[in-house]
């Protein structure tokens, strides 16, 4: 029942409903709450309700700050690796004869006249001469095909010019490549206007051995290596010396370097070194298996070869051992008795090989194997199996 000194009280207990037992001895709000102030829209002489009290919100935790990153070692400063040799820019093709001299050269003739090819033709039907050279050829066959574990290396020189060297090294060449199945290569070590290019017919030149030099990777394969060579007939490739031009140089380190580089690709390397004594010739001959002192059969010829022979007896004794030297006749008719001449060079302990005149090869120009005469390409089959089965002694 409302109280009628304390009204006010009632009428705020009936406003608040059940929100809370009424404050004790005067029935008011809670002492711990003050008052809040009126506001505009409230009626003159009346209180705000106070808001229920909240308890206070939790303190928010603190969050541990992150542990710091462990500080990594510095990173040690990248030495740069070297440049890479640059590889020098390809060269121009250059023609190994000149238009303006291609049309000098006459016709090629066969080695022998038809008179002496007509009295052989007989001869071979009346007696049996003609088995005897089928077996001879079978031999030879077999002796040049026979396999290799390692590229062979075969120097081929002179004392002097024009003792016919560059002729020796291309029918040797040609030899190899046409009885083999593996490629064969025919290196040109003397830059000084060597002319194995034109005798081996190729039209145009570009890489020289001393360009090959810097160009030759391990990782190269056949076919990225032929692409710096010029190729020959049957399964044969060739590396000038130079372009033609006076005052190339190549010098041992370039000639090691590439002979290194090559041998793993080919079964056989035919080197035209240059006359000794020069530096690069007496590299190759100490570095190839074989050699092949080429000497022209005159007076001349047989007294500065003899004395190089006996210059080789006084080094180790396989170098005198694979080498074979050849007499070439430039005429018909030489002046010295060439059996003679051969059996003096043999008596220091080298091979003898006699070349006979041959009107193809005397005439000089593109070696072609099937104008050469008989006698000619037998002895160029001998001699080029005697020196491969001297270069399979060496390792």
């Amino acid at each position: 029942m409302p109280n009628g000194d304390n009204w006010q009280g009632d009428v705020l207990r009936d406003l608040r409903g059940a929100s809370g037992p009424p404050a004790a001895g005067t029935g008011g709000p809670p002492a711990s709450v003050p008052p809040a102030p009126p506001s505009a829209a409230q009626a003159p002489g009346t209180e705000r309700i106070a808001a229920p009290t909240q308890p206070p919100a939790p303190a928010p935790t603190p969050t541990p700050a992150p542990a710091p990153a462990p500080q990594q070692a510095p990173t040690p400063r990248q030495i740069p690796a070297p440049p890479r040799p640059r590889r020098p820019s390809a060269p121009d093709s250059r023609a190994v004869v000149d238009s303006a001299l291609s049309g000098t050269a006459r016709r090629p003739q066969r080695g022998e006249p038809v008179a002496v090819r007509a009295a052989r033709a007989v001869r071979r039907i009346v007696s049996s001469s003609a088995a005897r050279e089928v077996a001879e050829l079978t031999r030879t066959a077999e002796a040049l095909q026979q396999p290799v574990t390692t590229g062979r290396q075969i120097a081929v020189t002179s004392i002097r010019g024009g003792a016919g060297k560059t002729t020796v090294a291309a029918l040797l060449g040609t030899a190899y490549a046409h009885y083999r199945q593996d490629p064969v290569l025919l290196v040109e070590a003397d830059p000084a206007l060597g002319s194995l290019p034109l005798r081996l017919g190729a039209e145009t030149l570009r890489w020289t051995t001393a360009d090959l030099a810097d160009l030759v990777e391990p990782q190269m394969s056949l076919l990225d290596v032929t692409g710096y060579l010029v190729q020959l007939p049957e399964n044969a490739w060739l590396l000038p010396g130079s372009q033609g031009q006076i005052g190339a140089m190549l010098d041992t380190s370039a000639y090691e370097r590439v002979m290194v580089a090559l041998r793993r690709y080919f079964g056989v390397t035919v080197v035209d070194c240059e006359t000794l004594p020069a530096e690069v010739a007496r590299v190759a001959l100490s570095a190839s298996q074989a050699r092949v002192l080429a000497a022209p059969a005159t007076l001349d010829g047989v007294t500065s070869t003899y004395a190089v022979l006996q210059w080789m007896q006084g080094l180790p004794r396989h170098m005198i051992d694979g080498t074979v030297v050849v007499l070439s006749s430039t005429v018909a008719r030489p002046g010295i008795d060439v059996e003679a001449a051969a059996e003096k060079l043999r008596s220091t302990g080298a091979g003898v090989h006699v070349l006979p005149y041959d009107r193809h090869l005397a005439a000089g120009g593109v070696l072609r194997t099937e104008l050469l005469g008989r006698p000619a390409r037998l002895a160029a089959a001998r001699l080029a199996a005697e020196v491969f089965q001297l270069s399979q002694k060496r390792r």
